[in-house]
């Protein structure tokens, strides 16, 4: 097997692609050959020693991948050979093969897209576990999604227009904007041209948003807040700009709002049944055409560097799969 090899966390130029023995499952493993994997920003974080999981040197990046089964460890029942799934386990997707924990790969109904499930699990359960599980959202209500252009902020417009929502959706291009618009947003902001706070005004008559979905962290995060509607949710998903804003704490004073942490990594750990009644229905909801990932491009595995250097322009929209 071969697969990006990362002997030293000092960023994206020190993996190397490299020829491995191919490995044996042991208890509560299988061995997937990998066809597709999305890449994620937990990806470049983690190559360059900046992430909050520092695996065992050496590893193989790729948190998240799909692929067919092709052996399993001596306890593992409930998969078999040549079965497909989808897995999240936080490293090893980058290669053409890969051991995963057999507790968290899931089995893919007939019909659903190697490319697809390869970017379906991170941006979807963490958009529904904020969107349904934390912010309890109400069709009727008003979302506004930062960063909309990306891969969490596509699968966000998607869950809240499907829950009747209406949703304001925030990016940094014209040309990012009109691919919101295309996937449902009843309304658009260009933060790089505009005034935030006055287009959220506009946006929403004045009311301001009941949900803001921000994975985004930054600049921005202070006037969205400043912006929300009374008894608003403010989720904080994530901070994909790199800055970790401060909020001053009389905000959620004086709108009678919340602030609500999103770890949907921790969730699952927490609660298996619900994360696994969550993954069901996010299943379904694929299967029925209401969501499906915003594909920005497939490379060939082997142009990992170059997908990393695609994504760190930020003209990404949606998800960057590499494919075997």
């Amino acid at each position: 097997m071969h697969a990006w090899l990362c002997t030293e966390p000092t960023g994206v130029e020190a993996l190397t692609w490299t020829e491995i023995p191919t490995p044996t499952p042991g208890p509560g493993q299988v061995l997937i050959r990998i066809e597709a994997a999305s890449l994620n920003f937990p990806d470049l974080l983690i190559v360059q020693n900046k992430y909050q999981m520092k695996p065992a040197l050496p590893f193989v990046p790729g948190s998240e991948y799909a692929g067919v089964v092709e052996a399993v460890g001596p306890d593992v029942g409930h998969l078999s050979p040549g079965q497909r799934v989808a897995c999240l386990s936080g490293t090893g997707g980058f290669g053409t093969h890969t051991l995963a924990p057999a507790a968290l790969c899931m089995p893919l109904p007939p019909g659903f897209a190697p490319v697809d499930a390869a970017a379906f699990i991170m941006i979807y359960a963490t958009s529904w576990h904020a969107l349904v599980d934390r912010a309890l959202l109400q069709a009727g209500e008003t979302v506004l999604v930062l960063g909309a252009a990306g891969g969490v902020g596509t699968a966000a417009i998607q869950i809240a227009k499907a829950m009747g929502a209406r949703v304001v959706a925030a990016a940094s291009t014209d040309e990012k904007c009109a691919m919101c618009q295309s996937l449902g947003a009843d309304a658009t902001i260009n933060y790089s041209t505009t005034d935030l706070r006055e287009a959220i005004k506009q946006a929403t008559g004045g009311k301001g948003p009941d949900v803001i979905y921000d994975p985004v962290g930054g600049e921005f995060a202070e006037p969205a807040f400043r912006s929300i509607a009374w008894r608003g949710r403010y989720l904080v998903v994530g901070f994909a700009s790199g800055p970790i804003p401060s909020l001053p704490l009389n905000l959620p004073l004086l709108k009678g709002a919340s602030l609500v942490g999103v770890f949907w990594g921790e969730f699952a750990k927490r609660e298996p049944k619900a994360n696994a009644a969550m993954m069901a229905n996010l299943a379904d909801w694929y299967a029925q055409g209401r969501i499906k990932p915003v594909i920005d491009r497939t490379m060939p595995m082997a142009q990992l560097p170059e997908a990393f250097a695609r994504m760190g322009s930020r003209s990404v929209q949606g998800k960057l799969v590499l494919v075997n």
